[in-house]
């Protein structure tokens, strides 16, 4: 009998978990821009749609801030650069796909 991968409960000879891995990867960008009256937003790009209301809900919470989701972005009112990454880690996002660029 084949071995049963512990992951996706198939053989190990058909297993899809290292593709699934690779497909969930993704990076994800935070930056901070100036919108109307010179007003900072911190933006948050590449989270998964179906992740994306649950993160902007939780990160809005936790910065005391208001914010939008659409289109796969995130946009939060107010500098939270570096306190969004720390954020992101917190709840389950690999700190290695994550990188925090400067103001464009």
């Amino acid at each position: 009998m084949p071995e049963i991968c512990a992951k996706c409960g198939l053989p190990k000879d058909i297993c899809v978990c290292d593709i699934l891995e690779k497909e969930e990867t993704q990076q994800l960008k935070v930056y901070t821009t100036k919108k109307r009256f010179n007003k900072f937003v911190t933006v948050v790009e590449g989270i998964d749609k179906d992740k994306l209301n649950k993160t902007v809900k939780h990160l809005k919470q936790d910065l005391a801030c208001g914010g939008t989701a659409k289109d796969g972005i995130i946009v939060l009112q107010g500098d939270h650069k570096n306190k969004v990454k720390k954020l992101l880690v917190e709840m389950g996002y690999p700190e290695e796909i994550i990188s925090v660029e400067e103001r464009r």
